[in-house]
């Protein structure tokens, strides 16, 4: 037998702090506004969340490849390479062009796809602000 009474006495039930007073639409029966400037935001948050899983994992899959052949093919990876290094340093030399690539594709996947939505946020709020 425990010790802890608090299974005795049950805490009187509290209204969750996180509850809003708003009914959300989906409740009401409402249909949830697809446009508009929340929409906006949704679209740039999730270019930029794709846009970081896109350069992250092409550099640390390239690494990620490289320490599984270390590990399980160290024959493979002593065998010469092009220009007479062994396999496993030309493959730890090339993972500096494969990090670059990643910078390379994040700064023009920014350009193409997050930036125009960050411009057309701000453009949103500034004119939100200048319409009181």
């Amino acid at each position: 037998m425990s010790s802890d009474s608090s299974e005795l006495r049950p805490l009187p039930h509290r209204a969750a702090r996180h509850a809003s007073a708003v009914t959300p639409g989906w409740a009401t029966g409402r249909a949830r506004p697809w446009t508009g400037p929340h929409r906006d935001l949704r679209l740039l948050r999730r270019a930029c969340r794709w846009q970081r899983r896109i350069a992250a994992l092409t550099a640390l899959g390239y690494f990620a490849v490289f320490l599984t052949l270390t590990v399980q093919t160290p024959s493979l990876m002593a065998r010469p390479a092009p220009g007479g290094l062994p396999l496993g340093l030309f493959l730890a030399l090339a993972q500096l062009p494969v990090t670059w690539l990643a910078v390379i594709l994040y700064e023009l996947t920014a350009h193409r796809l997050v930036d125009p939505l960050a411009r057309r946020v701000r453009r949103q709020t500034r004119d939100a602000q200048a319409r009181p």
